[in-house]
């Protein structure tokens, strides 16, 4: 039998520089957990996974509000990983990831790496919706198979609007069914760690980073807008975590008053 289960979540501003987490209400294999922040202004939640999900035929939900003004960190204790599950006619499982942030607000939505199992078919979607003066740092990765497999059926898609007009909108597709080359040498190479870091902040409207490459495997692209995104690519999860948490020092540095 498949799963179906949502989570929420909402900050707001506490009245005393801080945040607080009025909604934070979780089911099935989503638990939200309140965990402590090591900055004092954020709001701090960690997904923490309660069963093995999404199995295929699952349906996953997160929705992440951030009102204005206040400040919130989405995290993860671990990797999600998408597996076949029991049942052969079974279809693919879904896992769609809705957040808003408000005017001043801030997000920081920072999940563990999403492993897509042999045998696994999943669609992830992240939608996101920005206020003029929201700011927003997001990190996804994709591993492609456990170590010594192939990797499972996965297509993500990534739409960003800010004020109400597109940011960015992306769709990738990896394994089974998905467009000839995908593996090839004009795209993964081998590779089978794939990693994106978008950050938006008015602070850009003064003009963004410009591209360069970020070593061999990763590259900066600012977009039609307020905000850069890094594209990287590695053999393996540890060294895509650390060319994006290089490219994630490297940005936020002259951000400081933003991003604190």
């Amino acid at each position: 039998m498949s799963v179906r289960a949502r989570a929420r979540l909402r900050a707001e501003p506490d009245g005393r520089g801080g945040s607080a987490l009025p909604v934070l209400e979780s089911d099935g294999p989503l638990a939200l957990r309140r965990t402590r922040s090591p900055r004092p202004a954020y709001a701090r939640v960690t997904v923490v996974g309660a069963m093995s999900a999404p199995l295929n035929g699952d349906h996953l939900a997160v929705e992440a509000q951030v009102a204005d003004g206040a400040r919130l960190t989405v995290d993860a204790a671990a990797a999600t990983v998408a597996l076949p599950g029991p049942r052969a006619d079974a279809g693919p499982s879904t896992y769609t990831v809705d957040l808003t942030v408000g005017e001043g607000a801030v997000l920081h939505w920072l999940p563990e790496q999403l492993v897509s199992a042999s045998g696994s078919r999943l669609h992830q979607i992240t939608r996101v919706r920005l206020a003029p003066t929201a700011r927003l740092l997001l990190r996804e990765e994709q591993i492609l198979g456990r170590h010594g497999e192939p990797t499972g059926a996965l297509t993500t898609r990534l739409t960003v609007h800010r004020a109400g007009r597109p940011l960015l909108d992306q769709q990738l597709a990896y394994g089974p069914g998905a467009p000839g080359g995908w593996d090839g040498p004009a795209v993964l190479a081998g590779h089978r760690a794939v990693g994106q870091l978008l950050l938006a902040d008015p602070a850009f409207e003064e003009g963004p980073p410009p591209s360069r490459l970020l070593g061999p495997t990763a590259a900066l692209t600012p977009l039609a807008g307020p905000a850069v995104l890094v594209t990287a690519v590695a053999p393996d999860a540890r060294l895509l975590r650390g060319l994006l948490d290089d490219a994630t020092r490297e940005l936020l540095d002259g951000l400081k008053e933003d991003h604190p």
